[in-house]
């Protein structure tokens, strides 16, 4: 029973990091859905996070009902005139209304203001994401230039540099700005693999020469939840000194090992923290976006690299901030949508869709990992939950869009037959999705 423990912890904290991930991207959400329609003379009757029985709830002055749920699994809006939490018109309640009432429903108010309700959803989860990420960006700060040596990492290696130290050679060479990744990846490549490795830095006031092990050692700096290295418990920090057998002192030859591999098991000998562990692990298959918008397949086992040390940062402006989180928000929507295309025309696999217990794992591990990093997994599937509400699909938001767009265009609003049609069968593809991504969850490897 005792065994069991450890286990029944993790599945506890996955449990708890996706309700309380689900329950903030949902809040966000619905309240964009609730203030734009607040704000567009539309009344909203009921919010609700969650469904199923309510535990707690409240009327505010305007009379809505702010309801928590016991099944943490969603939440919703119900917007005067509607005649349920998914829509549709409560005939019997709009005929008793007068003009001014009607004006207040989510189907008697003009086309612009709906539209701004629906869109809002969507929208504000983007705005949630971009706002988060100009948080972490702020609170991590960018490399200080030139680059600086801040905390040591522990490593199994002598380590003469100290923090505070100016990086200008090493090995005899220039070291490039931190700010042009190419040039720094080049410049890394073309550093000798050994143990140590001679730097030239600017001490204080003076210029000194220091011995330290290679810049980019075979250190795991973050292990990625559902890989490889994830499944076997590697942790971050750990140092990897030889892959069968054979020593390993940069991470770069520890990454053409494993994308040579060809999937077969690798014996992987790791320190953590002064003790020798044994690891055997399997590359997996992994389908990777490219700059292009492609994919390209390669072997992976999960393990982000970096330097020896902690570089130096400093905070950046509101402004670089903002831009920054943009362009990360622009990024994961790009991402999706190519993924999304080339599993559609089978240019990768479809292994690369998760359901919810992927999710849900997602949650627990970078959960485990720290508050940042869970912090920083709300924002991108709050930006993954905002891009697919705005998917053509009825039911979701994007097929509302989609049926005022035809409104717009013809004047008239889409056949309440043709719309409950579209409705059940948005549902079924929706359910349908959610079946394959389980299915995913539980069969893909």
């Amino acid at each position: 029973m005792a065994g069991l423990i450890p286990q029944f912890g993790s599945v506890f904290l996955t449990l708890a990091a996706f309700v309380v991930a689900l329950s903030i991207i949902v809040a966000i959400h619905e309240y964009g859905h609730y203030i734009v329609g607040r704000w567009s003379g539309i009344a909203a009757d009921v919010f609700s996070l969650g469904f199923g029985p309510v535990i707690w709830s409240r009327v505010d002055k305007r009379g809505t009902l702010w309801q928590i749920a016991a099944l943490p699994l969603g939440g919703y809006v119900k917007f005067r005139g509607d005649a349920n939490p998914s829509g549709g018109v409560d005939t019997d309640a709009m005929d008793v209304l007068s003009a001014k009432e009607r004006r207040q429903t989510m189907n008697g108010a003009p086309l612009w203001a709906r539209t701004a309700t629906v869109a809002a959803g969507p929208m504000f989860n983007f705005i949630l994401s971009i706002v988060v990420f100009m948080g972490v960006f702020m609170a991590r700060g960018v490399v200080t230039e030139p680059l600086t040596v801040g905390e040591l990492r522990n490593l199994p290696v002598e380590q003469q540099l100290l923090p505070g130290d100016v990086i200008l050679e090493v090995a005899g060479q220039t070291a490039p700005s931190f700010d042009d990744p190419a040039a720094f990846e080049s410049f890394m490549k073309s550093l000798p693999a050994q143990p140590q490795i001679d730097y030239t830095v600017r001490r204080e006031a003076e210029v000194v020469q220091a011995q330290g092990p290679y810049p980019y050692p075979a250190i795991a700096t973050q292990v990625v939840p559902q890989s490889a290295a994830y499944d076997i418990e590697m942790k971050a920090g750990d140092v990897i000194r030889r892959v069968d057998d054979a020593p390993i002192y940069a991470f770069e030859q520890l990454k053409e090992i494993v994308e040579g591999s060809d999937g077969r098991p690798l014996q992987l000998d790791v320190w953590r923290d002064g003790e020798d562990l044994d690891f055997v692990l399997v590359p997996r298959r992994v389908d990777e976006p490219q700059p292009d918008n492609s994919f390209k397949t390669n072997w992976r086992i999960g393990i982000a690299g970096g330097l020896f040390f902690e570089p130096a940062v400093s905070t950046p402006g509101p402004l670089d901030a903002f831009n920054a989180s943009t362009a990360q928000t622009w990024g994961i929507i790009t991402g999706s949508l190519s993924g999304l295309y080339h599993m559609v025309t089978g240019a990768i696999s479809s292994c690369n869709l998760s359901g919810p217990l992927g999710i849900a794992q997602a949650s627990g591990a970078m959960a485990s990992q720290g508050t940042t990093s869970f912090i920083w997994f709300i924002a991108v599937l709050s930006t993954a939950v905002g891009l697919m509400n705005l998917f053509p699909i009825p039911v979701l938001d994007g097929g509302h869009l989609v049926f005022y767009a035809y409104e717009a265009i013809t004047g008239r609003q889409p056949n309440d037959k043709a719309l409950r049609i579209l409705m059940t069968i948005g549902l079924a593809i929706i359910l349908s999705i959610m079946v394959f991504g389980l299915t995913n969850d539980l069969f893909c490897p």
